[in-house]
């Protein structure tokens, strides 16, 4: 460490115009792409809430995990249904670009998990849900209030 007559020198560091405008740049396109993110993770929601199912909750996992950060949590009344809600909402978001990245249980209609990279939908049949309970597993996320419009198809 430099030092001046024995004495530690901490390092200075200037913030220039540029600095401050550059970071401020990086931390609105920050804000820009979790507003885009949590939008579509609303769209989901209200697209499962168009189809009638039950218990639809968003956890926010950012400051729980690094795999994803946001859980889609929801039911349906049975196998049909769930593979319903799931087929409704892989279609709708299709058509407004958004594409699954990896889909899991859609044959079996159990537990549908739909993985769009940044936010992960899962449908449940009410027996899975309650003996998973990916709420209480998560527990440390926080909730995140879903918006009450419907969807529109």
């Amino acid at each position: 460490m430099p030092s001046v007559s024995g004495s530690y020198c901490a390092p200075v560091v200037t913030l220039t115009a540029t600095r401050v405008s550059c970071v401020l740049t990086t931390y609105n396109r920050h804000l820009e792409l979790v507003s885009s993110i949590l939008a579509q993770v609303q769209r989901a929601a209200a697209l499962c809430l168009d189809l009638k199912a039950n218990h639809v909750v968003m956890l926010d996992l950012d400051k729980v995990s690094n795999a994803t950060d946001f859980f889609l949590i929801a039911s349906g009344n049975s196998d049909t249904h769930v593979r319903a809600i799931a087929e409704h909402v892989m279609d709708e978001m299709k058509k407004e670009g958004v594409r699954a990245h990896h889909v899991e249980g859609l044959a079996q209609g159990r537990w549908v998990l739909i993985d769009y990279v940044d936010f992960v939908v899962h449908v449940f049949h009410p027996t899975l849900r309650d003996f998973y309970q990916l709420e209480r597993l998560w527990g440390d996320a926080r909730i995140v209030a879903i918006e009450a419009e419907e969807a529109k198809v």
